[in-house]
């Protein structure tokens, strides 16, 4: 669903402002804006208080891509570890698969990154930046409970990094999640 389509009276999120910055921007560099229309959208998508009001910040430009998703899959391994750029939303798939994901050493381009796991009989562990938040409410794993500790927070930790939200199930496996140590 696209900004345009839901309800316009909605609050913008920072998410919602991102997504449109990140868009702004992006026209900007593929030459569609001028440099004067690039700060007039920029201030509107700043200043936007309704989804609604980022509607004419949005206009015109071109629809954004649908790279966003990614899906590995494996007989064998999956690793992933220092300096990969994470996708917005990510699908891991494998029958057999030992699953490795290191988000704490990656690029996260995105405040929020999907991750749905279709493991049969594989285990996974994922190492998450120290400052993430982790929702696990939708991951299935009938065989083995899920391993996570959240992370104690404090006012003194600044706000919140990246939300990381992992879903699907697990068949034989187990879904292990930590924060990184540094």
């Amino acid at each position: 669903m696209t900004l345009s389509q839901e309800d316009p009276l909605t609050p913008v999120a920072d998410d919602d402002r991102d997504a449109a910055l990140r868009r702004v921007r992006d026209a900007y560099g593929q030459g569609h804006l001028s440099h004067e229309e690039l700060e007039e959208r920029i201030q509107r998508v700043l200043t936007a208080r309704t989804r609604g009001d980022l509607g004419p910040a949005l206009d015109a430009l071109p629809a954004e891509p649908d790279s966003a998703a990614t899906v590995l899959a494996a007989v064998g391994r999956i690793r992933r570890g220092r300096g990969w750029r994470v996708p917005r939303t990510l699908t891991v798939a494998s029958a057999f698969a030992k699953v490795r994901l290191d988000l704490s050493r990656a690029v996260l381009e995105h405040p929020v990154v999907d991750i749905e796991l279709r493991l049969g009989t594989g285990s996974a562990r994922i190492v998450v930046p120290r400052d993430a938040v982790v929702e696990l409410d939708a991951v299935v794993a009938p065989m083995k409970d899920t391993r996570y500790r959240a992370r104690a927070r404090t006012g003194a930790d600044g706000p919140a990094g990246p939300r990381i939200r992992i879903t699907g199930t697990l068949g034989f496996g187990r879904l292990t999640v930590r924060h990184a140590r540094r």
